[in-house]
This record gives structure tokens, C-alpha cells and sequence, in this order.
């Protein structure tokens, strides 16, 4: 499993060092979309890996690939990167606002306002231009996981935190319910309570390695998924679910908890799902496992759940739609 996660990291590792074309500055990038609409349409989604899928207010899915950002609108595919920047896009956000924000390898952060792009790197103050992960929180500011340390913007300027705050190469950032600022990175997991840092061990004793994915659930339990597998904290006692690496933790509005992971049988890649009423009961908690949905693909991203109930998730080749029965395949 240890040279699997590191092969893993290597890969990632290339991800960053492989530079983009995109455009370093802070003038608007104009871009009609009208024009450009029946080049940039096409019937079917990426072809390479996608790391992020969410889905905005208007119901629009939108994907974070290696070929740009994608929207799909639930009848075509429009390319919204394509013309101002080559860069291999991991994460993409919609803040409050209805603006958008996504993060790159190579070129630090695109702000998307419906129209006109412009472009934040190390020029305007961000602490890497090789952007992982993005997050807004309660108060409006947005959080920006680098390659660097974490860089929060106020919507004016960056302030940043280094690896001299225990933050590096930073793989998902989360707020929970009391306002504590979490972020999961390769050297592990910290939150930040506004004054310090403070990092977050096993069982308060042995810190988590390569930590991928944080969220917290309905009931406030923060979860955690990476080199050390799937772990749940709901305060004060600690669950483990599986050994295998774990990539990317989702719950869906039924309360289930969704992984994407190594399979239990192979060295592929599952996408699991763990029954909120087993998650719920003490007596299953005992040997807790998660149902392997699909086990056969060699990596998985990114899940949604759109508004229609149906699951989304990204692979190394493209994007694909679970709706309970079957699965859809969006590349050529």
C-alpha cells in the first residue's frame, strides 16, 4: 500500500512541475461566450483526469480537468479555459456571490465572473501558483491549499500561511460548525482556530499521513481519508473504517458516506458507499464496511451528488454519473 500512495505522490509531484501556458496578470481577460459557444460545445465531457465536480445554483455541473474547466448544462459541454489558459485545472468554487473561482497547476487562480476572467499568482500575493483545493468561508474570505502553504483572500489581499504553520502541499481545506478552519496536507491534518494551529493526531497520539480529503457530517463528526485510510471523530471517540488509501470523502443528503479508495480485492480503485443507517447503529459500528459500488477503475476523484439524486465522480479518463442502476460514461 506504501508504494502504491507513493507512486500516487510521485504522480501528483510531476503534476506540479509540469508548467502551463496560462496568462500571469490581473487584466480582465474578455471572452464572449456567445461567439465562442459553438467552438467550444462539444457532446460529450473530458477525456483526462478530472478532479473536481460540483454543481452550481442554476444546476449547472462544473468540472475541474486536465483539459480546463468544463460546464455541462445537462446538453453540451462548453470548455470555459479554453481559450485563456493550457493549465491542468484541479478544483473549482462558487462562492456566494455567484462568481467562480478555479485553481490551477502552474498559474495560480482564475476568477470567473460570467464574462471576464482574471488571473491571482504570486505576482498579487498568492503563497504558490500551483493551486490544489478551494474553499469560502462563513465570513466571505476565500482559502486557497498551494503546493506553497494556504493563502486567504479578503477580497482586497492575501494573507498567507507557510509551511512554518505545519501547512504543506495542501490537499483540502473545510470550516466545521464552530468555525474552526481545517486542512488536510501531505504531512497530515491541523485546524486553525483563528489564533494558532493546532495539529490533529490519531487516537491524540500519532499524526495522519498524507491526509486527502476532510469533511464533517451532519452530526458534526469530522472524517478523514488518506494514507491511513478512513477515520470519523465525533469529539471524543475514534472509528476506523478501512486501511486502504482513501482519496475523497462525500455525504450525500440521505446521510450516506461516499470514498473513493484502493479496493478491498485489488489494487484498483472502488467507489464505496457507507449505508447512513449503519453508520448510525453501534451494533454494526462493530465491523463497519462500505459497499464498493464500483471497483474497477484504476483512480478515482472528486463526488456529487447532483439535485436529481444521481452520484457524479471523476477518473483518470473522464467524468462519470451513477443513478443507481448504471453508470455513465461522458469521454469519446
Amino acid at each position: 500500500m506504501k508504494e502504491y500512495a507513493q507512486i500516487y505522490i510521485l504522480s501528483i509531484m510531476l503534476v506540479f512541475c509540469t508548467s502551463c501556458n496560462g496568462q500571469n496578470n490581473t487584466d480582465l481577460v474578455k471572452n464572449n461566450i456567445k461567439s465562442e459557444k459553438k467552438n467550444l460545445e462539444a457532446s460529450r465531457g473530458p477525456n483526462s483526469i478530472t478532479r473536481t465536480i460540483k454543481q452550481d445554483r442554476n444546476g449547472n455541473i462544473w468540472i475541474a480537468s486536465f483539459e480546463g474547466i468544463i460546464r455541462y448544462d445537462g446538453k453540451s459541454f462548453t470548455n470555459i479555459t479554453s481559450k485563456i489558459s493550457s493549465c491542468r485545472f484541479f478544483s473549482v468554487l462558487e462562492d456566494t456571490r455567484g462568481n467562480f473561482w478555479f485553481a490551477s497547476i502552474g498559474s495560480g487562480v482564475y476568477y470567473y465572473d460570467g464574462k471576464s476572467f482574471q488571473n491571482f499568482t504570486t505576482k498579487e500575493g498568492l503563497a504558490n501558483n500551483n493551486v490544489t483545493c478551494i474553499f469560502e468561508d462563513r465570513t466571505g474570505n476565500i482559502w486557497f491549499g498551494t503546493g506553497g502553504g494556504v493563502s486567504r483572500y479578503n477580497g482586497k489581499s492575501f494573507r498567507n500561511f507557510t509551511t512554518n504553520d505545519g501547512l504543506n502541499y495542501v490537499n483540502t481545506i473545510i470550516e466545521d460548525r464552530t468555525g474552526k478552519i481545517w486542512f488536510g496536507t501531505r504531512d497530515g491534518a491541523c485546524f486553525y482556530d483563528g489564533e494558532k494551529f493546532t495539529t490533529f493526531t490519531i487516537n491524540y497520539n500519532t499524526p495522519f499521513e498524507n491526509v486527502r480529503s476532510i469533511i464533517e457530517d451532519k452530526n458534526g463528526n469530522i472524517w478523514l481519508g488518506g494514507e491511513d485510510g478512513l477515520w470519523r471523530y465525533d469529539g471524543s471517540t475514534y472509528d476506523h473504517f478501512t486501511k486502504k488509501f482513501v482519496g475523497y470523502i462525500y455525504q450525500d443528503r440521505s446521510g450516506n458516506i461516499w470514498t473513493s479508495s484502493v479496493s478491498a480485492n485489488s489494487q484498483d480503485w472502488a467507489l464505496s458507499r457507507y449505508d447512513n443507517t449503519s453508520l448510525s447503529n453501534k451494533l454494526l459500528m462493530l465491523n463497519p464496511k462500505g459497499t464498493e459500488i464500483k471497483s474497477d477503475e484504476k483512480m478515482i476523484f472528486g463526488i456529487l451528488e447532483d439535485y436529481a439524486g444521481n452520484i457524479w465522480f471523476g477518473t483518470l479518463d473522464g467524468v462519470q454519473r451513477y443513478d443507481g442502476n448504471t453508470f455513465e460514461e461522458f469521454n469519446d
